[in-house]
């Protein structure tokens, strides 16, 4: 199937001191070019949507261009929220797009073969996204006391891509516009009109870079990669 892929990049980068974690050095390349290269490489990607601040368009174009980025088809301007942006991505889609994979940049370490399964995945349930299970116990807490203990074997720590079928998809952002909601993830547009989604086994190294330390951790797993 057709698959167009949002790279969501708009972020402010507020835990990063100000700096743009996507526009900042990894190995050979930007953090953006090594994610862009992930999903150039898989063969069910169809083409590239870059969401970002205007301002680095300009570089993110020109990292694309050195990073040998065939796929990209626009880059364009986010917005407020991080569901605004996805929606900015979602109208400069082909057409004739069957399936819409939304995918964080700051998330340069996602494999080309985990894209794929998750885009499998997406084909067979209607919705997919990446994940692994969560290693530690986790409590809920309220007014600082604990209330809970999910048991931890039902429990997945969420990644990118998620992938859906455009229809599903497109229900999902008409539901959350005509009732005033704002979801900081994809999954919950699906969820919201009653979507199924899988969770695609993905590996713990598909980092999203958040802070200084998370640069530095991916630049060892980028070099254990190599």
């Amino acid at each position: 199937m057709k698959t167009s892929v949002i790279i969501v990049c708009a972020g402010n980068s507020s835990r990063m001191g100000g700096v743009n974690k996507i526009l900042l050095p990894l190995g050979e390349r930007r953090v953006i070019g090594i994610t862009m290269q992930a999903f150039q490489q898989c063969k069910s990607v169809r083409e590239i949507v870059i969401v970002a601040k205007e301002a680095d368009i300009p570089l993110i174009r020109a990292e694309a261009e050195a990073a040998l980025i065939t796929k990209l088809s626009s880059c364009v301007t986010g917005g407020d929220t991080r569901q605004q942006s996805v929606i900015n991505g979602v109208r400069s889609i082909s057409a004739d797009t069957e399936l819409i994979a939304v995918h964080d940049g700051a998330r340069p370490l996602v494999r080309p073969e985990h894209i794929e399964k998750t885009i499998r995945d997406a084909e067979i349930f209607g919705g997919a996204a990446l994940g692994v299970p969560v290693k530690d116990t986790i409590k809920v807490v309220e007014d600082g006391l604990v209330i809970d203990t999910p048991p931890r074997k039902s429990l997945y720590i969420t990644q990118t891509p998620q992938v859906f079928r455009r229809r599903l998809y497109f229900e999902g952002i008409d539901f959350a516009l005509e009732h005033d909601l704002d979801f900081t993830d994809d999954c919950q547009l699906v969820e919201a009109v009653g979507g199924k989604i899988a969770m695609t086994d993905g590996d713990y190294a598909n980092i999203k870079i958040t802070t200084p330390e998370d640069i530095r951790l991916a630049e060892a797993l980028l070099e254990m990669r190599k």
